[in-house]
């Protein structure tokens, strides 16, 4: 799974919410949401870099900016890493990314 890391304060995590949308579209991937500020050491660690999209399960990052070129390789290449485990996709519509 994924988590989506911003702020509510964030216009960029509302662009980054949109091209992950469009990234994943196709793809069977579940992403969270996360507010940075719910996070103990969130904001030292990911104040200056919001909106990250991180792989939670590798722990690699996609740190702002990013395409949906960008957001699907790093969707992709996670698929080839683990096994054929099927997840769904969540949170990426608007309704959902809008609590950021």
């Amino acid at each position: 799974s994924y988590v989506l890391l911003g702020t509510s304060e964030c216009h960029l995590c509302d662009q980054a919410s949109a091209i992950v949308t469009e990234g994943a579209e196709g793809l069977a991937v579940t992403v969270y949401i996360e507010d940075i500020t719910d996070i103990e050491g969130g904001v030292d660690r990911y104040g200056l870099r919001i909106p990250v999209l991180r792989n939670e399960i590798t722990g690699e990052e996609l740190n702002w900016p990013f395409t949906a070129a960008d957001v699907r390789a790093l969707f992709t290449a996670s698929d080839k890493e683990k096994n054929d485990q099927s997840t769904a996709f969540h949170g990426c519509s608007s309704d959902v990314l809008d609590r950021l």
